[in-house]
């Protein structure tokens, strides 16, 4: 990745991201978002340190042309990709009141590369898809574009949350105290990528712009993949036999 010598950029990480929904309870044949119980990404740094699985409220990503703003929370942390793949299988289990259940497993619906950059002193999330070659209707219902960046706010455990919003209690970021002064008292931080490395850290995405490399002097460097070489089956081993592949392929609902 570069920097542009005329732009205020600084790269403060690299690596390979990818765009995951978790159909709902019972659904093995999901037709649209309404059939969706989360949206996911991963993203994994240049050298597979802290991967991390994150969760985008409202089941999609930002438009960035609306500049919308959508909450969201890093819900694990592992010191390598093949470590988040258990947590994405499907798995059977039974209730008292409604008998057997099966949450369904997770799928793909897009990988490629992303940087985290500051820009004017505000960290940017930016990202540019190697698969599929051709978006397709998945890719259109989580707003997964070709290329995008998103304004990217870590929120400040200690400053509360709204009534019935953010994760609250338990499931908040605890930080050693030398991280939690990089918020300085502040209600979001927005410079430290390091503050996503903690189970429960909440953040927020801003849609920004849909030409990062053009708008913020990036090189957003993709390969040509097939199932072969693609990260998601090497990295996350998210092979056929449990993940269906065909949305990350071929753009379609599986």
């Amino acid at each position: 990745m570069a920097r542009s010598d005329d732009r205020n950029t600084e790269i403060l990480e690299e690596g390979d991201i990818f765009f995951l929904y978790r159909p709902k309870v019972n659904e093995d044949e999901p037709h649209g978002t309404g059939d969706v119980q989360r949206f996911e990404m991963v993203l994994r740094p240049v050298g597979g340190e802290h991967v991390r699985l994150m969760i985008v409220g409202r089941k999609r990503l930002p438009d960035a042309e609306r500049h919308e703003r959508f909450w969201g929370f890093v819900e694990m942390v592992a010191d390598s990709a093949k470590k988040i793949e258990p947590e994405l299988r499907g798995e059977e289990y039974r209730t008292k009141t409604r008998g057997r259940q099966e949450q369904p497993a997770a799928r793909p619906a897009g990988e490629g590369v992303y940087v985290l950059s500051l820009e004017d002193g505000q960290m940017h999330l930016s990202y540019k898809l190697e698969l599929p070659e051709k978006p397709g209707e998945v890719q259109k219902a989580f707003r997964i574009v070709p290329e995008a960046s998103f304004a990217l706010s870590i929120k400040n455990p200690e400053k509360g949350s709204p009534a019935n919003a953010g994760l609250g209690g338990e499931d908040d970021a605890e930080y050693p105290d030398k991280l939690q002064e990089e918020f300085r008292d502040r209600r979001f931080a927005r410079e430290d990528a390091h503050l996503l490395d903690f189970e429960g850290a909440e953040f927020i995405l801003v849609g920004a712009r849909t030409n990062p490399e053009g708008e913020y002097g990036l090189d957003l460097e993709t390969e040509h993949e097939d199932y072969e070489h693609a990260e998601a089956i090497r990295r996350l081993r998210m092979v056929r036999s449990r993940h269906p592949v065909k949305p990350l392929f071929e753009g379609g609902w599986a």
